[in-house]
């Protein structure tokens, strides 16, 4: 009986996730590997969290190498993304890995569509292919389902989901299934997703490093949805102020039964934008950052007058005057020469104009949590590029941080991922290099413009101190640079604003009206792409907090070769009492 029951939660266990393939490399010793997603369905960006596991019990190392590539619907002609990982299978060793795997970017202006992942196994443990999919209307949210809610509501969710989704060309199935023992400790295999369900017992079941993972998330803007069937909160060590994001529990009876119609409803209404709609929408048109940088022409009558010239010299000059009747031969230089004068002129204009490398402009949304040992900040960016001539566009993520392209205006000449494209074509190439992440492929294309978003958790020390219990506050800042416009509002309700702040010097804040304070931060967040600009605004107004603007912070890098005119950040967060 023991048996029986250890074996069914063993298969109970290995369901939970997706398993992509298990290639048995040798039946007499039991050597395999096997490939499983930690969850059941990809999102629509991000990085899908995948567990290898090797069992090489033969007597002669082997190796495993795993190729893939991410895509949309559209075949052939769709956007890729395509990254490998390699692993040594020492003789009779067993061993077990967690990997991230890049994600394509859904983007699709007028559709529905599917999120794609293709695995392709090599290296001498054995070859073989697996692959899994997931379906996203244009409004659909990316949902992470625990595995005690998924098995007696997946049908009932995947039933209001249909019909709440199907008119636009929705998937009939709500959420990914996941084991909350399997949970990945890294919160960005939680990045692409919008809402995190589950009982209050898997979230105890979790690691302490998943349940940091999903907090991180959380503050980066998630929702973490807990069913408890206790009734309460209490022993679950959740945050009360939880950033850009949103905890919320709720009681649930013993049969674990949801209500369908509430639970789909509420991860789409929620604080912040669904992340696929804001990607989808937020960039491609009245992008403020990309107003803001301003447009360039293009100078169409000087190259068509070199083409014109060319016509005339490569003709007529060419046959009666530089290879006149007699010294035809002639043309067989002269015109290749021609040609290659008027190649050298119109690449030397090109560079002239638009110059090697690129321009643009950042804008950082950023909240500091110095609280509760964090020491951390949580950052969303948002940046915009114009590029001249590159000779190489890859670049290395140092931060662990995820990216993401983003369609821009489609009737800029200079744009060449849009909503009316949907990123056909684009190639990208993204791999782990001692946990950083390498890039290559079309994240930056010469001349061109491009917009990416990037999120971003990163630790430091710096933090807004009060440095006086009472009365008027005095404040400090430890931040490594200087602020220039500082607002906040006391636990009494009062604001006040403080200008050129220097690192590490008292500084007195003086009082200001609210009408004031609003109308400082409606200019600051209506900078921001409509996603971040309200998470912004869901903060902007809390009791003992700060809004800062500061142009001297370091934004999250990527390509070298881009010129940043201008970092602009907007840090929050709470001011630490003495």
């Amino acid at each position: 009986m023991r048996c029986l029951i250890l074996l069914f939660a063993l298969v109970a266990s290995a369901s939970a996730g997706q398993q992509l393939l298990r290639v048995q490399t040798d039946v007499k010793t039991d050597s395999y590997v096997e490939v499983t997603a930690l969850f059941t369905k990809p999102a629509p960006n991000g990085f899908l969290p995948v567990r290898v596991s090797i069992a090489n019990r033969m007597s002669i190392a082997r190796s495993v190498d795993l190729n893939f590539e991410s895509s949309n619907d559209y075949g052939s002609d769709g956007s890729k993304t395509k990254s490998s990982f390699s692993f040594d299978a020492p003789a009779e060793k067993s061993s077990q890995h967690d990997i991230l795997v890049p994600l394509s970017t859904f983007i699709e202006g007028s559709r529905s569509g599917e999120a794609q992942v293709q695995l392709t196994l090599g290296g001498s443990m054995g070859s073989g292919i697996g692959n899994v999919s997931a379906g996203y209307a244009m409004e659909q949210p990316a949902v992470l389902l625990g595995e005690k809610l998924f098995t007696p509501n997946a049908s009932m969710l995947d039933a209001e989901a249909a019909s709440k989704f199907s008119h636009r060309g929705g998937s009939n199935q709500f959420a990914a299934k996941f084991d909350s023992r399997q949970m990945p400790e890294d919160w960005r295999a939680y990045a692409g997703y919008d809402s995190l369900i589950l009982t209050d017992a898997e979230w105890t079941a979790a690691s302490a490093g998943a349940r940091s993972a999903v907090l991180a998330w959380v503050r980066l803007g998630g929702q973490l949805l807990i069913y408890s069937e206790s009734g309460g909160a209490t022993g679950l060590n959740l945050p009360t102020d939880p950033s850009f994001g949103e905890v919320v529990v709720k009681p649930i009876a013993p049969g674990l039964k949801l209500n369908a119609a509430q639970t789909v409803n509420a991860t789409v209404s929620r604080k912040s934008t669904i992340q696929q709609k804001s990607i989808r929408e937020d960039y491609s048109s009245r992008w403020p950052l990309q107003s803001s940088f301003g447009v360039q022409g293009f100078n169409y009558a000087v190259f068509i007058l070199i083409l014109i010239a060319f016509g005339v010299v490569v003709g007529p000059v060419n046959l009666f005057v530089f290879a006149k009747s007699g010294r035809r031969h002639r043309l067989f230089i002269t015109t290749p020469l021609i040609s290659l004068a008027t190649s050298l002129l119109l690449v030397g204009l090109i560079l002239l104009m638009d110059g090697f490398g690129g321009r643009g402009v950042r804008l950082i949304l950023m909240e500091v949590r110095p609280d509760n040992g964090e020491n951390a900040a949580y950052l969303h960016q948002e940046q915009f590029s114009r590029t001249g001539v590159l000779t190489g566009a890859g670049f290395t993520l140092n931060e662990a941080a995820t990216l993401s392209p983003v369609p821009i205006d489609a009737d800029n000449r200079w744009a060449r991922l849009t909503l009316r494209n949907g990123g056909r074509g684009t190639g990208y190439s993204s791999e782990f290099i001692d946990g950083k992440v390498k890039t290559s492929g079309d994240w930056f294309q010469s001349r061109s413009e491009q917009g990416h978003v990037l999120s971003a958790v990163i630790p430091t020390r710096g933090r807004i101190e009060r440095a006086t219990p009472g009365g008027s506050p005095q404040l400090l800042s430890t931040f490594d640079f200087p602020i220039e416009t500082l607002c906040y509002k006391d636990n009494a309700n009062q604001w006040w604003k403080a200008e050129n702040i220097v690192a590490g010097s008292r500084f007195q804040p003086a009082q200001i009206s609210e009408a004031d304070a609003e109308q400082i931060l409606s200019g600051e967040s209506g900078r921001f792409g409509e996603r971040n600009r309200k998470l912004l605004e869901n903060l902007e107004k809390r009791p003992g907090c700060f809004v800062a603007v500061t142009t001297a912070a370091p934004g999250i890098d990527t390509f070298k070769g881009i010129k940043w005119k201008e970092t602009r950040t907007i840090l929050t967060g709470p001011i630490v009492q003495p």
